[in-house]
């Protein structure tokens, strides 16, 4: 609900401030008075595009600033924005600069015209000769069917039911793709793992062909090495071993006839059992080693091939056969792919022909609903003088969605004879808004603006005519605030809250000025809404009754 409007040097307002109420309030004043100017100001709250014209002669800047109770679908909105909550009230704020730019504002903090209108249809629903177009989207009037047909929980299990096929559509198209993708490298895996499988090779058996390598490629060095030393150790006549023997005997000599020296000769003794597994040990190795050519050939074709496939896979055995392995784990999800793939194939099919189920059952819904609307909306209009109004709700079929697979337009031919058309096709403001109250009257939407702006709903007619749109008027503002900018005193009769807009003079310049009308004052409008210039004693009467009854 709009709680208070502020309006400064817009147009030919210098400053209003004015607070608005709950139930039916009206505007009115004299032509020309500048009764549309608050309407058009809260246009620009909704995210309407800002002019430099409408900035008032002299000023800088124009301000506007509406505020209105915060509707909790907000929260989302301004949270996502980045914009504190206020306690209960959101406050919206534009200016519009004489070089043409301008900024917005919620809660105070700056925020771009997008978030506004994002908030408007949450706000207010502007319905005038430039505000329609709200009522003209497809979405809105899709919406507007829905509810009227009373398909909202038949709307979220479609839609439910559409993400899910669509969810499952992408993963089975993302599966084939991997697959193809897998596909294409998979005899180049397969290559790999045969050719590595191929050369059985065995962890650390590079290590040990390089080390049989370099004792064939110098036998006659080890060879010469082992033989000097198991000379040294022991062959030789002053051998490691000889003299060990003999320095073992002199120390037994010694201590038979001095004992000190028992301990080192104990500790002297295993080194001779020492020295000659030493020995024994040199000469095995000079027993093994041997030139053999044929085997140094065969050692060095095998590090050869190792050599190759370490340059295509790691640097060792160990890398070689961890990519082997990589390989094979790669392949194996190809095997068992063509079973996840017709899962979500069934999948697939179950859900598609759910969500065909669902979305048939939708069409049937509104096209039902689509003949109770045009018959509904054609007897609203008809009592507010559009008798030979002709209202369509066409249901076509059109590409699977989530809100299903109906394209819904509103038509209408207010002539006789002409063909149904868009609502954007009809050129009254005032029959506009008309078809907007009839709307209105016919369909509750949950959700939807807590404010209705009418402007120019009253074009054109008069009379019983009147009445009956102020009467519509009255019952919609039983539930929601109503905003009516009206030329009829049949209309302004019907009025919760009644403000007059009115022009004077001021140092030689035009301001506007709003004013709420209560008591005498508000007779006295109404009666000059009816006798015109010269105020009557009948025109006074008339208007007491009018808000009487």
């Amino acid at each position: 609900m709009l709680l208070e409007l502020l309006v400064e040097n817009f147009a030919v307002v210098e400053r209003i401030r004015v607070r608005f109420h709950a139930g039916f309030n009206l505007l009115t004043g004299e032509t020309g008075s500048g009764k549309s100017i608050v309407v058009d100001a809260l246009g620009l709250l909704f995210g309407a595009r800002a002019s430099a014209e409408t900035v008032r002669s002299g000023a800088g800047r124009a301000r506007i600033a509406g505020i209105f109770d915060s509707p909790p679908e907000a929260r989302a909105l301004l949270a996502e924005a980045g914009v504190d909550e206020e306690e209960g009230e959101l406050i919206v704020e534009r200016e519009i600069h004489e070089n043409g730019k301008s900024r917005a504002f919620v809660n105070s903090r700056p925020a771009a015209v997008a978030l506004l209108k994002d908030l408007a249809p949450l706000l207010g629903d502007i319905h005038g000769q430039h505000d329609q177009q709200r009522l003209f989207s497809a979405p809105r009037q899709r919406a507007m069917l829905d509810d009227f047909a009373g398909a909202g929980d038949l709307v979220s299990r479609t839609a439910d039911l559409y993400r899910r096929w669509r969810e499952t559509s992408n993963e089975l198209a993302e599966l084939d793709r991997r697959e193809q993708d897998q596909l294409r490298l998979a005899d180049l895996w397969s290559f790999q793992c045969r050719e590595i499988e191929a050369a059985a090779l065995t962890p650390g058996e590079d290590a040990a062909l390089e080390l049989e390598r370099r004792v064939q490629q110098n036998v006659a060095k080890l060879s010469e090495l082992a033989a000097a030393a198991y000379e040294a150790v022991y062959d030789a006549e002053a051998s490691a071993a000889a003299q060990l023997r003999i320095a073992i005997r002199r120390l037994e000599e010694l201590g038979r006839i001095d004992a000190s020296l028992d301990e080192t000769l104990a500790a002297l003794k295993p080194s001779q059992a020492a020295v000659e597994d030493a020995a024994h040990a040199v000469r095995s190795y000079l027993g093994r080693l041997e030139s053999d050519p044929a085997r140094l050939e065969e050692v060095e074709s095998r590090l050869a091939a190792i050599d190759k496939l370490k340059r295509k896979y790691g640097a060792s055995v160990e890398e070689i056969l961890s990519f082997a392995a990589e390989a094979r784990s790669r392949l194996d999800p190809l095997a068992g792919s063509g079973e996840r793939r017709a899962a979500l194939l069934r999948e697939q099919i179950r859900l598609r022909g759910e969500y065909e189920e669902a979305a048939a059952v939708l069409t049937a819904r509104r096209t039902a609903a689509a003949r109770e609307l045009e018959k509904k909306v054609e007897a609203e209009l008809a009592g507010l003088g559009m008798e030979r109004t002709v209202f369509r709700v066409a249901v076509e079929p059109c590409e699977p969605g989530e809100r299903g697979a109906d394209a819904i337009g509103f038509l209408i031919s207010a002539n006789s004879g002409e063909e149904p058309r868009p609502l954007d096709k009809i050129a009254s403001g005032g029959e506009l808004s008309r078809v907007a109250l009839a709307l209105k009257t016919c369909v509750t939407e949950p959700g939807r603006a807590t404010t209705l702006v009418f402007d120019e709903v009253d074009a054109g007619i008069g009379g019983a005519a009147a009445e009956r749109v102020g009467r519509r008027l009255k019952d919609l503002a039983a539930s929601q605030q109503v905003l009516c900018v009206t030329h009829l005193a049949q209309i302004a009769g019907f009025g919760d809250h009644h403000y007059n807009v009115s022009k004077r003079e001021v140092k030689g310049r035009t301001v506007a000025e709003i004013e709420e009308l209560t008591g005498e004052a508000r007779i006295r409008e109404i009666g000059r809404m009816l006798s015109g210039e010269h105020l009557t004693p009948e025109a006074l009467r008339h208007a007491e009754q009018l808000i009487r009854k």
